[in-house]
């Protein structure tokens, strides 16, 4: 705030403009003002009254000013909504990128499980190819009594590929101890399948030549049992004659109690 002061200069007046101290405006000041403000509003009334209204016309400037404000207004509107706009294209890309993603998880679940069969069934295809193909001479160690060694303990893991590393023993090693053996397994395996027909032709092998072996007394007995199962009861007293004549007297009391039961049961003379 300024004051307005004359001076006098060489005849002539001159304003002087001197700033004033800055209004503090405390209770009394406060209530002076109001008091005036009243007065002011009493005489604007008095002279309505009166019939000398008070006009007021609008300052140039506030009306521009106005105006920068209405258009200044607009430009707000205008970017409340296209920040609106921006937020829902924002909303609906979030959306659809979430979509996308679910969409990419679930196609990739897919792609892995896919996999997974393609795997199994190509592992499938391979086990069928191996388990299924051609006996041919092969020794994993290069001696036949640990490849039967090998057939045996594989045996107790994989079935299926037991058997198979037990013909191939028969297949790579022929006329060998290791060769009978594994036919006397082999035949053991047919048997346990119950298919007595193919367990003849195993043990028979097994004992071709009749080999002094601890196993053999053992394996005639079972020759006996699959002969009687498929109703050849005469081999099967071939068998029995041949288990008394080569194999008694090593064979235990068990086995020999044994032979005297299938003698009965396949009517031997």
């Amino acid at each position: 705030m300024t004051a307005i002061g004359l001076t006098l200069i060489g005849g002539a007046v001159v304003a002087q403009v001197a700033p004033m101290e800055a209004v503090q405006w405390d209770k009394r000041r406060l209530d002076q003002l109001d008091r005036n403000v009243r007065r002011l509003e009493r005489a604007l009334t008095q002279r309505n009254a009166a019939g000398q209204p008070v006009l007021v016309e609008p300052d140039p400037e506030v009306v521009a000013l106005q105006g920068q404000m209405q258009i200044m207004d607009r430009r707000l509107s205008d970017l409340e909504q296209t920040f609106q706009r921006v937020n829902a294209d924002g909303e609906r890309l979030t959306f659809q990128l979430d979509e996308a993603t679910r969409d990419n998880a679930v196609l990739a679940r897919r792609l892995r499980d896919a996999e997974a069969r393609i795997e199994k069934i190509e592992k499938a295809a391979e086990e069928e190819a191996e388990l299924n193909g051609p006996i041919v001479a092969h020794s994993p160690t290069g001696d036949a009594g640990q490849d039967l060694a090998a057939a045996v303990r594989l045996l107790g893991t994989d079935a299926v590929r037991g058997e198979r590393a037990l013909e191939t023993v028969i297949v790579t090693w022929p006329n060998t101890p290791q060769s009978r053996e594994a036919n006397s397994r082999l035949g053991d395996l047919h048997v346990a399948a119950r298919d007595n027909a193919a367990a003849v032709p195993a043990y028979a092998a097994a004992l071709n030549g009749w080999p002094r072996t601890a196993w053999a007394p053992e394996t005639t007995l079972k020759l006996a049992e699959a002969l009687r199962a498929t109703d050849r009861n005469t081999q099967a007293c071939g068998a029995l004659t041949e288990f008394t004549r080569r194999y008694a007297e090593t064979a235990t009391a068990a086995q020999k109690t044994r032979a005297t039961q299938l003698r009965t049961r396949a009517n031997c003379s």
